[in-house]
């Protein structure tokens, strides 16, 4: 039975496949290998680095694979925002896959996705506002129950994940940033070094991280010797300014709009004192808080997967001809 959508996730530096089937969003094969290791040596992602590797293990994680293609009736992929040489190897094996069985393609944009981690096992449901933090966006979304979207604030710099990557590199510490500087957060003892949180006493509906990585390195340079002890209350000043920035510019559109449903999607959404701080946030305001799962929060083909089945039930095929690569487009409906 033709039944299953393949999808290739290669917007950065995590090679990703899954397959799931279009009706009951089961999972029939998944499999992501991360680049991590080969990138922390330069304290951030390659580009050109990424795109080899992603050349290598798209094709050692489709060959794991095999057993399943007969059951496909067509192939997604991550088309953009993302890194464009990332893009490139995900969409060159995805349109040779779709042409080579001669099924329809489907193009995904990454965002897109990473909403679609909250509804992997069921029926999607908007009228939703949506907080995203990865380590490429930062942002603020509400989608309407048409699915129509509207960005309602966003970062005018470096993201919420960027700045974590960012202040574990000025610290000499290894990559992704996000988990070691949360980690080395909680090992903090004295907690009695405060950072200015970014835009507090402004109305502006807007993100901004680059002031408060600046104020690290300014505190950094105070200290000849850069033991743990040092590095742990730097990294816990920083963490609760960067958390309460957040929840800081949440407050203001709760203020001035009610939501039923609030989501939190993206890479960077796996920090607990995030979770915990958007809960009361939620308590506060009566919205239902939803939660991808962690294992889902970063990026993945699973959840590519997911959009791609909304999007094959509309038809929202994209011709093998086209050049469906767009990395800087993050507008994007549900419609």
């Amino acid at each position: 039975m033709k039944d299953c959508i393949l999808a290739i996730e290669s917007s950065c530096d995590d090679s990703s496949i899954a397959i799931m089937n279009k009706d009951s969003f089961e999972v029939i094969f998944e499999a992501k290998l991360s680049q991590e290791k080969e990138h922390s040596k330069y304290g951030g992602v390659v580009p050109e680095l990424a795109a080899r590797l992603h050349t290598q293990l798209l094709a050692e994680i489709l060959s794991k694979c095999k057993t399943h293609l007969d059951r496909l009736c067509a192939v997604a992929v991550t088309n953009e925002p993302g890194l464009t040489v990332s893009l490139i190897a995900g969409i060159t094996m995805a349109k040779t896959l779709a042409l080579s069985m001669n099924l329809p393609l489907i193009a995904v944009n990454h965002l897109q996705g990473h909403i679609y981690s909250l509804f992997l096992d069921k029926e999607e449901k908007f009228d939703i506002a949506i907080l995203l933090v990865s380590g490429g966006h930062t942002m603020i979304l509400h989608v309407d129950e048409k699915g129509k979207n509207e960005i309602l604030a966003s970062t005018s710099d470096d993201s919420f994940g960027e700045s974590f990557d960012k202040v574990a590199k000025m610290m000499n510490l290894s990559y992704p940033g996000g988990p070691v500087v949360e980690s080395l957060a909680k090992e903090a003892r004295e907690k009695k070094l405060n950072f200015t949180v970014p835009l507090k006493n402004t109305k502006d509906l807007k993100y901004s991280f680059s002031g408060l990585k600046n104020q690290v390195r300014l505190e950094l340079l105070k200290h000849e010797n850069l033991n743990k002890e040092i590095k742990s209350e730097i990294a816990f000043a920083f963490e609760e300014a960067a958390i309460a920035h957040i929840i800081d510019k949440l407050e203001l559109v709760f203020k001035q709009k009610k939501f039923k449903s609030f989501g939190v999607v993206g890479g960077a959404s796996a920090n607990l004192k995030l979770r915990l701080r958007l809960e009361k946030l939620c308590e506060k305001y009566e919205c239902k808080l939803k939660l991808a799962p962690l294992k889902y929060c970063s990026d993945n083909a699973v959840m590519i997967a997911r959009a791609a089945c909304s999007l094959f039930k509309k038809s929202n095929f994209v011709s093998f001809k086209d050049d469906i690569l767009h990395s800087k487009n993050v507008n994007f409906d549900f419609v």
